[in-house]
């Protein structure tokens, strides 16, 4: 697709701060707030699935659609955002999206049983996942470059501590109301959001045109793929894998479909994903570094109420209290990252974020049964400090050297692949700490026998304890005691193997600094050509 085939973007990249009129903060703000409910609605249910089980008289298998529906569609309509963006206009998509958002959330609050909940689920990610890049795109569209490195930190900070603030917000609202709260606090921001989007957002026209030259078998194929590439994802770890045929047909659906897309969105005469962005050197980089972004914020995200629900024993507002340390310290961050950035190259600025939160996920690597609440507090500090130092530079990178004209469509491509780096870092997570699980399960029961005295002291103490209690089994009753320790003892060897993993995936990420090139603190779109 050519320049000209783009709608006319009324960017104002030469304008001073001035310019933007308080009719146009109050529009981006709005926006910036729609993409927090968006993002925040990814996780706002994982720490009231059970409540939600019980609503629906789902299985446990069952009830996570309710996380996977929201997913798929999400993932599905990211890299389509950026050509319905131009054909309908920025202001008509964020509506539309945010509207249709905040109608499925109150269809959420309604649904009846799983198969309802997981319809208007879909329905939710799809048009929610819309506001996402589109927020993005308008930070280089709307401000001039003075202003868009404050912009980014400003989404960053969204973008960040929404997934953490989701299971926090979720657990307090299910505790005082119940799940339903979850979908309908939506409703009312969701309104305003609307309403100031309708009124205030006017950054580009709605190219027509675009309607009549749609690319069907594009957007068939980036369905086919990553719509079955997110469910082998979701699913494959509980189906174990390729043992599944559903699991092994969809994926090599995915993959079939990937190779179909990539041929017809790079010789088609109208894509409606244009592939030339990862022509640019550091948008490529930058995707790639996204994508490591997204395995870390995730994966953290999902391990630490993991492991302080099955070995600390928490409860979700407990939870809250440990994983709120993050979100605090990304804020904090933000009044450094800022300054920073017009002083300190671009790459010293990524480099130290990325030693950080490997630093904080070593910090983590070495946990026992008994670690409290500041045992968790300064690795979450230094990870959650790190996190700005990261996400802003490689913003930057990927999207500040790109002509305006491409920026909408590189948008979705950049969040789609921070989405793939979460979905494909649980994935693999999960099948890691299934298989260490029992990895460190079996080396500890070898040296649990009749023979060894540690055992069968252990064993002698607990038997000797239950029968004073009076149970009836009390050999039985010591058993499992023991059984208990041990599956804590591997969960706990298996967590510190992960964080292991996570922090020598940020350390190998510094080893592509030689090919990113430098961005100027003040580059808007094609600032570096």
């Amino acid at each position: 697709m050519s320049s000209a085939d783009a709608a006319p973007v009324q960017t104002i990249e030469t304008a001073a701060p001035d310019n933007i009129s308080p009719q146009q903060w109050l529009g981006f703000f709005a926006m910036v707030f729609g993409v927090f409910m968006a993002i925040l609605d990814i996780q706002i249910v994982s720490s009231s699935l059970e409540q939600i089980q019980a609503g629906l008289s789902a299985t446990p298998d069952e009830i996570t659609w309710v996380q996977t529906a929201y997913l798929i569609a999400e993932v599905v309509i990211i890299p389509l955002s950026g050509w319905l963006a131009r054909a309908f206009s920025t202001r008509i998509l964020f509506l539309v999206s945010c509207g249709g958002f905040t109608l499925m959330s109150f269809c959420c609050a309604l649904a009846w049983n799983l198969e309802a909940m997981a319809v208007f689920r879909a329905l939710q990610g799809l048009t929610g996942g819309a506001m996402i890049p589109t927020v993005f795109a308008v930070i280089y569209t709307l401000f001039p470059p003075r202003l868009q490195p404050s912009m980014v930190i400003l989404v960053g900070m969204v973008v960040m501590i929404a997934p953490t603030a989701g299971p926090v917000l979720g657990g307090y609202l299910t505790e005082i109301a119940s799940w339903k709260a979850l979908f309908l606090v939506n409703l009312l921001p969701g309104l305003v959001v609307c309403l100031a989007v309708w009124r205030y957002v006017h950054v580009d026209q709605p190219d027509w045109s675009l309607l009549k030259q749609i690319d069907y078998p594009g957007i068939f194929y980036i369905i086919l793929f990553l719509g079955g590439l997110q469910y082998v994802l979701e699913e494959g770890e509980r189906n174990q894998w390729f043992e599944d045929p559903l699991i092994s047909g969809l994926t090599a659906l995915a993959a079939v479909s990937a190779l179909a897309m990539f041929y017809r969105e790079l010789t088609a005469a109208h894509p409606v994903i244009d592939l030339r962005a990862f022509g640019n050197r550091n948008f490529s980089v930058g995707c790639v570094l996204s994508f490591i972004l997204g395995v870390g914020l995730y994966t953290i995200t999902y391990l630490q109420p993991v492991y302080l629900a099955g070995v600390k024993g928490l409860n979700s507002l407990q939870i809250g209290q440990y994983i709120m340390v993050t979100g605090m310290f990304q804020m904090l961050s933000a009044f450094v990252v800022g300054p920073l950035a017009k002083q300190l190259d671009s790459r010293v600025m990524l480099a130290l974020g990325l030693a950080g939160f490997a630093w904080g996920c070593e910090l983590n690597a070495n946990l026992t049964h008994d670690a409290g609440y500041w045992e968790f507090f300064w690795p979450q500090a230094v990870r959650g400090f790190s996190l700005m130092f990261c996400f802003l530079p490689i913003n930057s990178l990927a999207l500040g050297t790109l002509p305006s004209e491409e920026v909408q469509n590189a948008s979705g491509l950049y969040n789609l692949t921070r989405n793939l780096g979460g979905a494909i870092g649980l994935a693999v997570m999960n099948t890691l700490m299934t298989q260490q699980n029992k990895f460190h399960y079996a080396v500890m029961r070898e040296h649990v026998t009749a023979g060894s005295p540690p055992a069968e002291a252990l064993l002698g103490a607990l038997r000797a304890r239950f029968t004073a209690a009076g149970l009836p089994n009390p050999d039985i009753a010591a058993l499992k005691q023991v059984y208990g320790l041990l599956m804590r003892e591997a969960q706990v060897m298996t967590m510190n193997d992960l964080y292991q993993v996570l922090a020598a995936l940020f350390l190998l990420a510094l080893f592509l600094m030689p090919w990113v090139n430098k961005v100027a603190a003040d580059a808007g779109p094609a600032g570096g050509h």
